[in-house]
């Protein structure tokens, strides 16, 4: 076979879209997705733990720091607010533990999902020794 015969594959078609333009559409966040990523972003401080659901006040199940914080979300265009149910272990500091949860908070949803955290409201429900219990109940 001589070089006249032989025929180069053709390269595949080049895009004509520039990717340093953003691509037309939107993307949307829904609140859910935004309330799974902080309460998952919550697990990863120590000390910090969940909170039971609450109906008029009243717990329902068992407050532990195994499980997860109760988080609520709300997106609004490029911006959320968070409401955060937790509790925290004794003795560390509900202050300190709430404000590196609120900043902790901020720093991860920001990183997965490029929103901006406006504010989080966090409302510590419970406080857990960290030893167990010796007392009897009669």
């Amino acid at each position: 076979m001589t070089d006249d015969h032989y025929r180069r594959p053709e390269p595949p078609p080049r895009l004509s879209a520039d990717f340093d333009q953003p691509a037309p559409g939107t993307t949307t966040i829904a609140n859910r997705t935004v309330e799974r990523i902080a309460g998952h972003a919550i697990t990863e401080l120590d000390g910090v733990g969940g909170s039971a659901r609450r109906v008029l006040g009243v717990a329902l199940g068992n407050e532990n720091l195994d499980a997860s914080a109760n988080v609520a979300a709300t997106v609004t265009g490029n911006s959320v607010v968070l409401t955060v149910q937790l509790s925290v272990s004794y003795p560390q500091s509900v202050t300190r533990t709430s404000e590196d949860a609120r900043t902790h908070l901020m720093r991860r949803i920001h990183d997965f999902t490029g929103l901006a955290v406006s504010r989080v409201d966090i409302t510590v429900t419970a406080l857990h020794s960290g030893a167990p219990s010796n007392r009897r109940v009669l």
